[in-house]
């Protein structure tokens, strides 16, 4: 397949055979063409872990000071004695029945689904239509709670969940190609850091094998993982 003009623009500012520091990878990203909407800017980071075992599972939540640079939209599924709460906290949706059916229907059009511990019933049954699309709350990325407004609040501001796959690999969005270089680093930054302190204890060996930064459609720029393995 032939090359964009993009495209090859873009390529001829990365080095395949170079590691870069956060701060240049991100300078990098910002200086290739720019598309006709605001990119995003993801991380993948490859741990030194085997997912398939229990205790080497690596999931979290981590708070981007700069946010993502996206808009989400959030479903809140609450008793009506915390519906207010939800919409001053700025939730899309706020309901309960009317909204279970909905999605009973096929409707997802949501981004994040928060919940209470005593909805979680009602929600078992719809696992088949909201887990393949990472739409399940889960009490451990905190969109199960009683204190529904922070969930909320948290997600809008950006807060992201993020899981290893089953290659081993955690894969976030941490900010926009319109983003300043310090809002990306920062971000990225975070993220890396809620990684470490989550290194299962039985994971041996090196930890953080290999950080890549990258835009929606530009090549990927690889980060030098020295100031973070162990």
């Amino acid at each position: 397949m032939a090359l964009t003009k993009n495209r090859k623009k873009a390529l001829e500012l990365v080095d395949v055979d170079t590691t870069y520091s956060l701060r240049d990878a991100a300078g990098l990203l910002k200086q290739m063409p720019t598309m006709k909407f605001d990119a995003s800017i993801d991380v993948a980071v490859r741990l030194g872990v085997d997912p398939r075992k229990a205790n080497q599972m690596v999931r979290g939540v981590c708070s981007l000071p700069h946010g993502t640079g996206k808009s989400v939209k959030v479903l809140a599924l609450c008793t009506p004695d915390k519906e207010e709460e939800a919409k001053a906290a700025g939730a899309d949706y706020v309901g309960l029945d009317e909204y279970l059916d909905k999605i009973k229907g096929g409707w997802t059009d949501v981004d994040v689904i928060v919940t209470m511990p005593t909805v979680m019933a009602k929600l078992g049954p719809l696992g088949r239509v909201l887990g393949p699309r990472g739409l399940m709350p889960n009490p451990k990325a905190g969109t199960v709670t009683m204190d529904i407004g922070k969930a909320v609040s948290d997600v809008k501001a950006g807060k992201i969940d993020f899981k290893v796959d089953k290659y081993g690999i955690v894969h976030a969005a941490v900010g926009k190609v319109s983003f300043s270089e310090d809002q990306i680093v920062e971000n990225a930054k975070e993220l890396i850091s809620t990684l470490m302190k989550l290194k299962p204890s039985a994971a041996k060996g090196t930890y953080v094998k290999s950080i890549a930064l990258s835009g929606t459609m530009s090549p990927s720029v690889r980060v030098d993982v020295k100031s973070y393995s162990s």
